[in-house]
């Protein structure tokens, strides 16, 4: 499994990462490899506010699909649009060009709380 130091993971398989003062999110490597070959991703209007734990958008694979959870609550500032015409970006590069949304956090004690990827690596070995 593939892990990106700069970024901070969720209990549900999501990973953050700051990028000015906005979190790009993401699924991790882990449940990309779970899920297979992505064939769609559904993902928020921009301006939407999102609540940490609740799911904001599904991922589609050839064997399931999967609501995706916002690790931090926040404003929804851009969404990939890449993915609805190349959703595979999500399995080829989860950490890069697969990226789901980029949203404007507003409680940085939630991003703290988030999983460093060692602690999120030693979580995914107990599964």
């Amino acid at each position: 499994m593939r892990y990106d130091a700069s970024a901070v993971y969720h209990s549900s398989h999501e990973w953050a990462r700051k990028e000015g003062e906005l979190l790009v999110i993401g699924i991790s490597d882990y449940a990309q490899d779970s899920l297979g070959d992505i064939v769609f991703v559904e993902l928020p209007a921009p301006g939407k506010y999102l609540k940490k734990d609740q799911p904001f958008g599904v991922v589609e694979s050839v064997k399931a699909a999967s609501d995706v959870y916002a690790p931090v609550s926040g404003f929804v500032e851009q969404v990939n649009d890449s993915l609805v015409d190349n959703p595979g970006l999500v399995n080829s590069d989860p950490f890069g060009e697969g990226w789901f949304i980029k949203i404007k956090p507003d409680n940085t004690a939630e991003y703290e709380a988030l999983m460093t990827a060692q602690a999120y690596e030693a979580f995914v070995k107990g599964l």
